[in-house]
């Protein structure tokens, strides 16, 4: 069952209403889609202000954390962490997972500015990426929320395996 919604009849209380399939968005259900839409709408300005009011772009960007002794390989894991965050968060796709996979880049994040400018964010610190990674751990449990176009798979499935009692 999607975590977002409530069969008919069930004792959970709706806050929603009935969606266009029959079924009874929860509260539980709209406070994960308004996360997701928040992350989602935050992901996609980010990416914004690095490709288009960033001096130099994304090169510029890259250059920078290169010079500072990031590998490669980091930079081509935070772009595509922020894609896909920009692009799957939104509609509900994989949710659970498209956040589980960006939470250790807003953990590097923090680690970048706290070493640099320390941890208050009126000095640009540490402070926002925190929340930020705060509110992503808040996706994975709350799950893909109401709407969501693909839903995150159990991680149980996922590694193979089964509840106890199943056949393997």
């Amino acid at each position: 069952m999607n975590v977002g919604y409530a069969r008919h009849g069930s004792t959970g209380r709706a806050a929603g209403g009935d969606d266009e399939m029959g079924r009874t968005v929860t509260s539980g259900g709209l406070a994960a889609l308004l996360l997701r839409l928040l992350l989602g709408s935050l992901f996609i300005s980010h990416l914004y202000w690095k490709l288009i009011i960033l001096p130099n772009g994304v090169a510029g960007w890259w250059s920078t954390l290169s010079a500072n002794g990031y590998p490669d390989f980091v930079m081509a894991y935070v772009l595509s962490a922020e894609v896909f965050g920009a692009l799957l968060l939104i509609p509900g796709v994989l949710t659970r997972y498209v956040a589980l996979y960006a939470m250790p880049m807003m953990l590097g994040a923090a680690h970048f500015w706290l070493e640099r400018k320390g941890f208050y964010f009126t000095q640009a610190g540490a402070e926002l990426p925190l929340v930020w990674l705060a509110l992503l751990g808040l996706q994975v449990v709350a799950g893909d929320g109401s709407h969501a176009l693909v839903a995150s798979p159990p991680l149980r499935r996922l590694l193979g395996r089964h509840e106890a009692g199943q056949a393997a």
